[in-house]
C-alpha cells in the first residue's frame, strides 16, 4: 500500500520541481531580453542637441537697425549692447 502511494507523490514532486526551475529560467531569460531591448533603445536615441550659440554679430546688427529706425534710443541701444556682449 505504501508503494502505490509514494509513486504519485514522487511524480508530483518531480513535476513541481521541474516547473519551478523552468519558471525561474524563463524569468531570467525575460529579464535578459528586456535589458537588451532597453540597451538597443538607448543606442537608437540621438544625443541631446548642443545649445545653440547666439550669433552676436546678427543681434548687434538687429539692434543697430532698431536704433537707426528710431525704435531704440542711444541709451537703450548701449544698455542692450553691453548686456549682449556680457553674456
Amino acid at each position: 500500500m505504501f508503494m502505490r502511494r509514494r509513486r504519485p507523490l514522487a511524480r508530483a514532486a518531480m513535476i513541481g520541481g521541474t516547473a519551478y526551475v523552468a519558471g525561474r529560467a524563463g524569468a531570467r531569460a525575460a529579464n535578459r531580453e528586456q535589458q537588451q531591448q532597453e540597451q538597443a533603445y538607448e543606442q537608437q536615441q540621438p544625443p541631446p542637441a548642443a545649445p545653440q550659440e547666439t550669433d552676436v554679430v546678427a543681434q548687434l546688427t538687429e539692434l543697430k537697425g532698431l536704433l537707426d529706425s528710431g525704435v531704440l534710443t542711444q541709451d537703450e541701444f548701449d544698455a542692450a549692447k553691453r548686456k549682449l556682449l556680457a553674456s
